[in-house]
């Protein structure tokens, strides 16, 4: 399986012949080689899930020709791949009038739409939301940092990514990962020398400030977590970075 996966496969983009990992994700591929798409929902680190849908592409293999996202396509020996076809520029638009609705306070959203030509939505607006339900946070916290802190409830238009119970979870330990790799910038992180919180996540640590400089530099419960995972004394992170 190794060996497959390793297998470098030829497929044209736009008429011209690439080289690729099989099965590799066809969006990483596209972007290597300098093609704008866009997306807000996809992150190289992390599975692919292919929820904003903004990266859509042909694709044609053998004689069928079809609409996908590429995300979550892989790239496979002889496929061509055709960018910004009328149909998926009709289609894109139409997702983005989608977003503009499930999260019109969302300025990434709104500016993205506005390069399509897309300026208001004929859908009902959930005034005042930012979220656009992608799930790239929740795929960090449980693929990278292992917290496993946040995830989706309710389904359909009342579907959110929330904290269980919508409480501050103990799970989270406020590395602020989501907070980085959020689209919309939705979550939010409040920091001083004494707290930082996830505000989304309601989540409020207290900060361990450095032993030698006194600079607050990360939150007490995540220096505990970190000394656990690499099985270091905690007072290795009695000093920060800097200092150490």
């Amino acid at each position: 399986m190794a060996e497959k996966k390793d297998k470098q496969v030829t497929f044209k983009i736009e008429g011209r012949s690439y080289e690729g990992l099989h099965e590799e994700s066809l969006l990483g591929a596209l972007r290597r080689y300098g093609y704008v798409v866009p997306s807000l929902c996809y992150h190289e680190a992390v599975s692919s899930y292919g929820a904003c849908r903004l990266c859509l592409v042909e694709v044609k293999k053998g004689k069928r020709q079809k609409l996908t996202t590429s995300c979550n396509y892989p790239v496979l020996e002889g496929i061509e791949v055709f960018l910004d076809t009328p149909k998926v520029i009709e289609h894109r638009k139409l997702i983005l009038q989608l977003l503009m609705a499930m999260a019109p306070a969302a300025r990434q959203v709104t500016e993205l739409a506005a390069e399509y030509g897309v300026t208001e939505t004929p859908f009902v607006k959930d005034e005042g939301q930012e979220c656009i339900k992608c799930g790239l946070c929740s795929r960090v916290c449980k693929e990278l940092v292992g917290a496993d802190a946040i995830g989706f409830s309710g389904r359909g238009l009342a579907k959110q990514m929330v904290s269980p119970y919508d409480e501050a979870n103990q799970a989270c330990i406020g590395c602020a990962a989501c907070v980085v790799v959020c689209p919309t910038d939705c979550i939010g992180l409040k920091e001083d020398d004494h707290v930082r919180s996830i505000v989304r996540w309601h989540r409020d640590l207290p900060m361990h400030k450095c032993d030698k400089c006194g600079r607050a530099f990360a939150p007490t419960f995540l220096l505990t977590h970190f000394a656990k995972q690499i099985k270091v004394d905690k007072s290795f992170f009695d000093s920060c970075p800097d200092c150490r």
